[in-house]
């Protein structure tokens, strides 16, 4: 294992995935989207690089292309980036060891990524025989937008199908006509940075043509490239397929901190 490092998270997947693994003690600063009680610095887009550096971190870490001209100046500023973008579920689980690397415990994020794996495997064979119903995620309404990236392998995951993307591809608007036509099950909303505020009730307002069962969940769940997404999928899972034997709802192993930051 190598030093202990003093890490300042502006990603609040990055901060999820420290936690999970056994690391919350190296985080030393937050944005304010942080759910670990740390020094604030600024939000995901506008950090606030005088507070970063009174932290003295050994590193910075940021998630996704929309923090890459955050990463980029936070380089030009002399900082340690550690800067990943994952557009799968399978690269989401990769990142885990990359972040806690960062952090000095390439093992713990190894450990993790396994976990988590290990437990996408319990779910799969719950599912096995069960149907695929249609769904259709929804993380913008206005325009309406068809969520992408790992979004299609998770509802996969939950045992549900997802004709609107690919997985890896970016999140899209779609038309009324083309939701109407794929007849979806299930509509999941999950509006990026909104928490569960979902309206259910303002969807079935549109009047479309679709005859599903309408979700609400909190977008952590489905947004955020961390272990939450096992959250997501054990609730999709449990939407999907009421009556399937489930494993329980996946939580982090148990670890000690070391205390040592």
């Amino acid at each position: 294992m190598a030093e202990p490092s003093r890490v300042v998270s502006l990603a609040p997947s990055a901060t999820a995935i420290l936690d999970a693994a056994g690391l919350a003690d190296r985080v030393v600063g937050a944005t304010v989207h942080s759910a670990l009680d740390r020094p604030a610095v600024g939000g995901w887009l506008n950090p606030d690089f005088d507070r970063i550096d009174a932290l003295d971190p050994d590193v910075l870490c940021t998630c996704d292309d929309l923090q890459e001209d955050v990463a980029a100046e936070a380089r030009d500023r002399g900082f340690d980036v550690e800067h990943v973008a994952p557009a799968t579920l399978d690269e989401v689980f990769d990142t885990f060891p990359t972040i806690c690397d960062a952090a000095g415990d390439v093992a713990a994020g190894a450990s993790l990524a396994g976990d988590c794996r290990q437990h996408l495997d319990s779910v799969a064979t719950a599912l096995t025989d069960e149907a695929r119903p249609t769904v259709y995620c929804e993380e913008w309404a206005d325009p309406p937008m068809a969520a992408g990236n790992w979004v299609p392998d998770v509802v996969r995951a939950a045992g549900g199908a997802y004709p609107f993307l690919d997985a890896g591809e970016r999140s899209r608007e779609v038309t009324r006509e083309t939701v109407e036509s794929a007849a979806p099950d299930h509509v999941v909303l999950h509006p990026c940075g909104k928490g569960e505020r979902g309206d259910p009730a303002a969807f079935t307002a549109r009047n479309w043509d679709v005859d599903a069962d309408v979700h609400a969940i909190d977008d952590s769940l489905l947004n955020q490239p961390s272990p939450a997404l096992l959250g997501g999928i054990d609730r999709l899972a449990r939407c999907f397929h009421p009556d399937a034997d489930l494993p329980d709802p996946w939580s982090p192993p148990a670890r000690e901190s070391d205390g040592s930051i």
